[in-house]
């Protein structure tokens, strides 16, 4: 049996009522497979800027380096001193967003199954900013080497999920011809490594009009930094929100999984926040642990965990924002019981 160390970020918010919920998944994926996950809870975040100073101190970067992987929470107004400061630290440069329709969730169609794939490192979340004089400058990075990379991330994908074989490429070169017509010219330079995978082109807002008008015609997205981020979150509310949206921040030779959405301090309390983003996340890094370690056992584990949530969400056992009456925990606790029941 392998042994995973996982550091663990319960976040702010609603975060550590889904990290709650989302242990109740994990202890069941330890005692059922057998996994060895040893989960190490690490300081970041507001609460922790407003305890120690820092929103992320050393000692939990330190922590977050010596672990196999990173399961975060959502963070509040300190994020970009957390999980930017991350993905740039351990060059996580590929945002792995899938976005897929669920049973017995309010979703614009039932066969919605697409991932987008974001650049995660460069761009204008680079955070070059500054004034000159009265007017405020943002720089907007983007490199051959990150183009390819992403790219190359994107086409791999299409290739393992075997679906539609398609990658659609998204840029908005027409207006920003330097930056993304790079981006535009690299990802055709790669496609045509792939000759088994179909490739096209889309401007970013005919795609935002296209994943409402079709968003089942979609394969895998590959886009740049700020244009995934956006497309993510509209494309989220096709299958019943953010709380149906993992995440996975993956570089070389390290990865981060986290829900999409943010802290939503007006419902911490309440436990009425969808724990299905950060439970999904946590299926997102056995795959993760699986591929990288080539441990089946992780696989597997990833498998069950999201037939676990389907059956759950089969059985009624929801948010109130979906019809339901189940708390977040209660969510979790009904998750983890279909895996003990499998």
């Amino acid at each position: 049996m392998n042994n995973y160390n996982i550091a663990l970020i319960s976040g702010d918010g609603i975060g550590p009522e889904l990290t709650e919920a989302t242990i109740k998944v994990l202890k069941a994926i330890q005692s059922k497979f057998e996994v060895g996950l040893n989960i190490i809870e690490v300081d970041a975040g507001d609460r922790c800027l407003e305890n120690r100073g820092v929103a992320l101190p050393k000692t939990s970067i330190e922590t977050i380096k010596s672990s196999h992987a990173c399961l975060k929470g959502p963070v509040g107004e300190t994020a970009a001193d957390v999980i930017v400061k991350l993905r740039l630290m351990f060059d996580l440069y590929a945002n792995f967003r899938p976005i897929k329709a669920y049973p017995s969730v309010p979703c614009m169609w039932p066969d919605i199954d697409f991932v987008i794939v974001r650049e995660n490192t460069e761009g204008l979340y680079k955070g070059l900013e500054f004034t000159l004089n009265d007017t405020a400058i943002c720089l907007r990075v983007i490199t051959r080497k990150g183009c390819e990379r992403i790219a190359k991330q994107a086409f791999e994908l299409a290739r393992r999920r075997n679906m539609k074989q398609r990658v659609t490429a998204v840029h908005k070169a027409n207006v920003m011809k330097v930056t993304c017509g790079l981006f535009a010219e690299v990802c055709r330079e790669v496609s045509q490594l792939y000759p088994d995978i179909d490739f096209d082109e889309q401007y970013v807002d005919a795609t935002a009009m296209r994943l409402i008008k079709e968003p089942q015609k979609f394969d895998v997205i590959v886009t740049t930094n700020m244009f995934g981020d956006i497309l993510s979150d509209e494309a989220a509310q096709l299958i019943g929100g953010l709380g149906m949206a993992p995440a996975a921040n993956v570089g070389e030779n390290f990865a981060i999984f986290e829900p999409v959405h943010g802290s939503a301090p007006d419902l911490v309390g309440k436990q009425t926040a969808n724990p299905c983003s950060m439970i999904l996340a946590s299926k997102m890094m056995f795959d993760w642990l699986g591929e990288r370690y080539g441990d089946s056992v992780c696989s597997t584990a990833a498998v069950a965990i999201e037939d676990a949530v389907v059956e759950t969400l089969c059985k009624g056992i929801t948010i109130p924002d979906f019809g339901g009456t189940a708390k977040t925990l209660e969510m979790g606790e009904a998750i983890a019981n279909e895996i003990f029941g499998k």
